[in-house]
């Protein structure tokens, strides 16, 4: 007894050890997690069923060093009236409990009630009524059947696994657009990223023929504003540059602030469409400005 509690500590604190070195690891944390949860259960399952085989053990073992005497059954007495009617009484007094009602237990005075006809070898057979957990479980799981039955499959009432994957993924999906354009508001002129994805570059596209064309052209060749297709940049070529020339503006050459007329992310996707410009062949492309890149 006193080796397997020694050993369930043991296993108890390489558990936590284990799972303390397996949260350090990020890309394996969850694996190792699950592997040590389901490698302790087994542990503790066995540990369970040792305990039972040593308890078992044990009886066994006291039992053959002192058996236990059999009673010897005594002659039938007759009992005086008296005496019956006050057996009578206390058996009509004593109330089962509810653990007795819920396990369909009999008094040792009804077994001879509750003897079948036939035997073997002198072993009588009990007529035990079943308790009444078994059918209330029973009953049960056969109510929860037909329930199921219905909710699902006669009435529809609620969706089938199928349609609950179907419904949960729609909703992923609004989700994630939230998020996406959530964290596309909190990219500034230090977060943001070169992205040349053909979605990202027609969004910016979108923007820049809304909002550029009056200045900068439809090809990007120039006209009041500086030609964007050339290497020559009057306040930065970079994507940092770009987005903040776009979000703060030139006011003092005529381009305005757009910080309050575009989000952030159409800021970004109307960067990279900018930077995609670079090399292309306007119609009438307007004399270089700035500094060369």
């Amino acid at each position: 007894m006193r080796r397997l509690i020694l050993l369930f500590t043991l296993l108890f604190a390489s558990n936590s050890t284990w799972a303390a070195a397996a949260n350090n690891g990020r890309g394996t944390n969850n694996f190792h997690t699950e592997v040590i949860v389901v490698l302790f259960l087994v542990a503790v399952l066995l540990l369970i069923v040792a305990l039972v085989l040593l308890k078992t053990v044990s009886v066994m073992a006291r039992e053959i060093k002192s058996p236990t005497q059999i009673p010897v059954n005594e002659p039938a007495k007759m009992l005086e009236y008296h005496e019956w009617e006050a057996t009578q009484e206390y058996i009509k007094s004593s109330k089962p409990s509810i653990w007795t009602k819920l396990m369909g237990l009999r008094p040792l005075s009804e077994e001879k009630d509750m003897m079948l006809d036939h035997d073997f070898d002198g072993i009588t057979e009990l007529d035990n009524p079943t308790p009444a957990w078994f059918n209330v479980l029973f009953y049960g799981s056969i109510l929860f059947g037909a329930v199921y039955l219905l909710n699902y499959h006669v009435f529809k009432w609620s969706p089938l696994q199928d349609e609950e994957y179907v419904i949960e993924m729609k909703s992923a999906e609004v989700e994630k657009a939230a998020y996406l354009a959530k964290a596309g508001n909190l990219i500034d002129e230090n977060s943001v990223k070169i992205d040349n994805s053909p979605e990202i570059i027609a969004a910016g596209k979108a923007v820049y023929v809304q909002n550029c064309v009056a200045c900068h052209l439809n090809d990007g060749g120039g006209s009041v504003g500086p030609n964007l297709t050339d290497e020559f940049w009057i306040h930065g070529g970079t994507i940092s540059s770009i987005f903040k020339t776009i979000k703060y503006g030139v006011p003092e050459k005529g381009m305005i602030a757009w910080e309050k007329t575009l989000t952030a992310k159409q800021t970004a996707d109307l960067s990279n469409f900018i930077l995609s410009l670079k090399g292309t062949k306007p119609a009438n492309p307007k004399e270089p400005q700035g500094v060369q890149l």
